[in-house]
């Protein structure tokens, strides 16, 4: 995985402006601690940071590759998992290769396929392309969105990169928020609604769309898309080709010349990785596989199990862990790390965040970071398969709003009045799922409840899910450790999207078809876990720590935040303890903590950034 960051101009010359590249790159250190390169000319100027996982000696970027006389230059985050058979396509019509990299497959494959090359790759990644000879770059990004890609268009102009931050050191480019901006923030937050970038004029190229960007302008499409078709499999074959998809899968992701290892929460998704990562492990002859866990100091004497956390996570660790033989390492997080990183945690997202859900995964990173540069994660299973418990609730099905967003009063109630009334949350939020709702593909015939099951399916995929892989990449990009996400795989989405709700619900359980097909895979205790969330602090100290910092922010009148928040009134209330949510929000409790530390990096997002509210 890596960084990468550049723009195109067709007025002046970029060749004179190597500062700005040298700067913008720079801050794209941590996605790629290895080496760094940058490619300038008239037009066109890119940089690139990488993290070497494959051929660390010949995938230097950006890559160059003639075509007759005209250079075509490749900047490139993601992995290609296919890479063998594309390479083996192209050198049957004629092309050979200087290296075992996927960046000169990919290269190679634009070079004879053109912008239709993205439909044949399987993987995860965000990419640009400069041809000299057409003047003109393309842009893409992987189908499900695992790995970012921001640009801006100014006139004659296109800025591009994989985080916010290096478009805004950018010289012609300011950290501004409009109304729009707002809102995202503070209605929408921590998700964000696709394509939108927050700061004024920056978009996100969206999951499965391509751009061209010539002196004609911009050109986006979608290359990929779910497709709503009827499910011809019968059950038993369903939950086979359900295996076979994921262990190929997860066999592809295994691919590196680096230390491989997987997060191991003892939940079936992250279990069912670890479960065939291990079994290839053996099979090739490598070894054990390494397995993560994160815990927080003195948890087990302050947890308390609820509907939402039914129980915590040790004991299933342990039982995945001996049942696969494993070299399992816990890692523990105490709290002042936690409220600490949460302006690291800030400053990777270039946004405020999931607050202590954020920060934690970075420490976790971190410390995985310190033995392995890959990790394979259990991501994106409950998006797919309906583990959320608003894919079964009367409430989550016949509200007609994001399942996740039932708190926004709670959130709006903080705002000084004039900043309330402007962005007029309750619209933005309406509008916004309604935009989504038209983008369903639909299944002429389906029932009345199939298709609104397929709403909240969509609804997932497209926010809940990109969240939380924005969540992934940004936290563990920051610490140089590449997360691969095997339920992610286009092929296992696309079949999975059509299986009806009968299927995936069987026995009665969340994600009853994955369990299904994981039998002799996993033991029958892990396999029939009922769902927990991410483990979070249930330490009472670190309420007392957020609360702390964020009323010292409160009573001071300097800070940024107050510009959005009435803090006078906010402090009033968390003296007398008014502020108590039991709500779930994006997959954990909507509580006080949550709220504190959300507030905590708002403040530290406007004050570091230096934005202007317009």
């Amino acid at each position: 995985m890596c960084g990468l960051t550049g723009w195109i101009s067709w007025e002046g010359d970029c060749s004179q402006q190597y500062g700005a590249l040298k700067k913008m790159t720079d801050l794209l250190s941590y996605r790629g601690p290895d080496t760094e390169g940058t490619w300038i000319a008239q037009h066109a100027a890119l940089g690139h940071r990488r993290l070497a996982v494959v051929d660390p000696t010949g995938g230097g970027q950006p890559m160059v590759r003639y075509g007759g006389e005209y250079p075509y230059v490749i900047i490139y985050n993601g992995e290609l998992y296919n890479t063998l058979e594309l390479r083996q396509n192209l050198e049957e019509l004629g092309y050979s290769f200087q290296s075992n990299s996927d960046t000169e497959v990919l290269l190679t494959a634009y070079m004879e396929w053109g912008p239709g090359c993205v439909e044949r790759f399987n993987g995860i990644f965000a990419f640009a392309i400069w041809s000299e000879r057409d003047q003109r770059v393309f842009l893409a990004r992987d189908r499900l969105g695992v790995k970012p890609l921001f640009y801006m268009h100014q006139g004659d102009r296109l800025l591009f990169a994989s985080e916010p931050k290096s478009i805004l050191a950018h010289p012609s480019v300011r950290a501004e928020i409009d109304q729009e901006g707002i809102a995202e923030v503070f209605v929408l937050g921590p998700a964000r609604t696709p394509g939108h970038g927050v700061y004024k004029g920056m978009k996100e190229l969206r999951p499965g769309h391509c751009m061209l960007f010539d002196r004609n302008g911009p050109k986006v499409w979608k290359f990929w898309s779910l497709k709503s078709e009827p499910h011809q499999d019968d059950f038993d074959t369903t939950v086979d080709r359900i295996q076979e998809l994921l262990k190929d899968t997860v066999i592809r992701q295994l691919v590196a010349d680096v230390p491989v290892c997987t997060f191991l929460s003892g939940g079936v998704d992250s279990s069912a990785i670890s479960a065939y990562a291990a079994s290839a492990f053996k099979e090739s002859g490598v070894g054990q596989l390494h397995t993560y866990s994160i815990d927080y100091v003195d948890n087990d004497r302050h947890f308390k199990a609820s509907e939402f956390q039914p129980n915590s996570d040790a004991d299933y660790i342990q039982l995945v862990s001996r049942y696969l033989d494993t070299i399992h390492h816990n890692i523990y997080v105490d709290t002042p790390q936690l409220v600490e990183a949460l302006e690291k945690a800030t400053e990777a997202r270039d946004l405020p965040g999931m607050a202590d859900i954020d920060s934690s995964l970075y420490l976790f990173c971190k410390e995985i970071k310190k033995e392995a540069t890959v990790a394979l994660s259990g991501e994106c299973a409950d998006e797919m398969f309906g583990g959320y418990p608003w894919f079964r609730s009367k409430e989550g099905l016949e509200n007609n709003t994001f399942p996740w967003a039932r708190n926004l009063q709670d959130r709006l109630k903080y705002l000084r009045p004039e900043i309330k009334d402007m962005i007029n949350g309750e619209a933005y939020l309406a509008r916004r799922y309604e935009e989504t709702i038209q983008e369903v593909p639909r299944l002429p015939g389906e029932s009345p409840e199939d298709a609104r099951r397929r709403e909240i399916f969509y609804l997932n995929i497209t926010w809940f899910m990109t969240t939380l892989l924005d969540r992934k990449d940004r936290m563990s990009m920051a610490t140089g450790l590449e997360v691969r996400v095997p339920f992610c795989d286009h092929r296992l989405m696309e079949y999975v999207w059509n299986i009806p709700w009968e299927m995936k619900y069987c026995d009665n359980i969340e994600k009853g078809i994955l369990r299904r097909a994981l039998k002799g895979i996993l033991p029958e205790e892990v396999l029939y876990r009922r769902k927990s969330p991410y483990p979070k602090t249930h330490n009472p100290n670190y309420l007392e720590a957020v609360k702390k910092i964020l009323l010292e922010i409160l009573s001071s009148p300097n800070e940024p935040i107050h510009q959005l928040v009435d803090g006078k009134g906010m402090e009033s209330m968390i003296q007398k303890g008014e502020i108590k949510f039991d709500r779930p929000w994006f997959g954990q409790l909507m509580t006080g903590p949550q709220m504190f530390a959300y507030l905590i990096q708002m403040n530290t997002w406007l004050k570091k950034y230096k934005v202007t509210i317009l």
